[in-house]
């Protein structure tokens, strides 16, 4: 590992550039780290160029770079751009640190942690909580595990992406902090879906149901942030239905494997597959307050009321 006084000059890697790899990267950029950037459609990560990143080809290209963060969307996809045939470990030399951002199964990230190490290179787990918003607002919060001295390492990029870094311990521990949290975001937006309908066939405004919410002891930056898409009905994606799932199947599989039953997982779970199979793929995983109210009877329109995210 690097010393005390190299910490925060390091040669950064970044591979995938999608909606929260472009801004997570933007970050470290705006706060003038020296970043190379891979993205495997090569348009998207160009659009870093004007923010003072190079552009490569291949995940290859930046075996030579002191720190390389990955931010793709699958075990797989973490695989292929590590170990892959022009993968990062692909050439003679390797990385000193690899920083996965991505939410992937402890499986997955053992399996790319353990060909890491035969190459001499630390990794660590990093998953985040937030969307491309909350990378710009600087809100974004991020678990990690892995040796202590690649956090170290880490610590002050992690910081430049985000607002609060929290390490919990060595291996894959934060893979299972991020599927905690993810079974959350899935249990508590269809729970906020329920309520809202449920106050809207009673004769209440969302807006004004969720202003209620949001100054009461359960509101959270969550509430606050998916309120003016629930008022509005704005299904921008920032986190889609087939990506919930996933992590509600990491979540019911782990608690399988561990023997916690979850069954308010497990009917979120199933209402999230409803919205997949009526072909809510590509919007935001909010569409659960339209499927709610199809299912109650209620035809939603927007409000039109213009509603603080939170962020600002």
């Amino acid at each position: 590992m690097k010393t005390d006084q190299e910490i925060g000059s390091h040669k950064l890697g970044w591979i995938g550039t999608g909606r929260m790899g472009f801004a997570m990267a933007k970050r470290l950029l705006e706060a003038g780290s020296d970043v190379t950037a891979y993205n495997r459609t090569r348009a998207k990560a160009e659009l870093l160029e004007p923010h003072g990143a190079r552009i490569v080809d291949t995940p290859a290209e930046l075996a030579d770079r002191d720190v390389v963060f990955t931010m793709v969307s699958s075990a797989d996809d973490l695989y292929s751009v590590v170990c892959g045939e022009q993968g990062v470990l692909s050439g003679a030399k390797a990385p000193e640190l690899l920083v996965d951002c991505s939410s992937v199964s402890e499986e997955g990230s053992r399996r790319v942690r353990e060909a890491l190490k035969d190459r001499g290179c630390e990794m660590l787990s990093a998953p985040v909580s937030g969307n491309a918003k909350v990378i710009k607002a600087g809100r974004l919060t991020i678990v990690a595990s892995g040796p202590a001295a690649a956090f170290t390492m880490a610590e002050p990029y992690l910081d430049m992406i985000g607002e609060g870094v929290t390490y919990v311990g060595e291996g894959e521990l934060a893979r299972m902090v991020k599927i905690c949290h993810n079974v959350l975001l899935g249990v508590v937006t269809q729970s906020l879906a329920e309520i809202t309908v449920l106050a809207e066939k009673g004769g209440v405004s969302r807006s004004a149901l969720l202003d209620f919410i949001n100054n009461s002891v359960m509101g959270s930056m969550f509430t606050r942030y998916k309120t003016p898409a629930f008022v509005n009905l704005d299904w921008t994606p920032t986190f889609t239905s087939p990506l919930l799932r996933k992590d509600l199947d990491l979540g019911l599989s782990a608690g399988v494997k561990l023997g916690v039953p979850m069954p308010v997982t497990a009917a979120t779970r199933e209402l999230v597959q409803q919205a997949i199979d009526a072909g809510h793929t590509d919007c935001d995983f909010g569409i659960l307050l339209e499927m709610q109210a199809e299912s109650s009877g209620v035809q939603l329109l927007p409000e039109d009321v213009e509603v603080d995210d939170g962020l600002s």
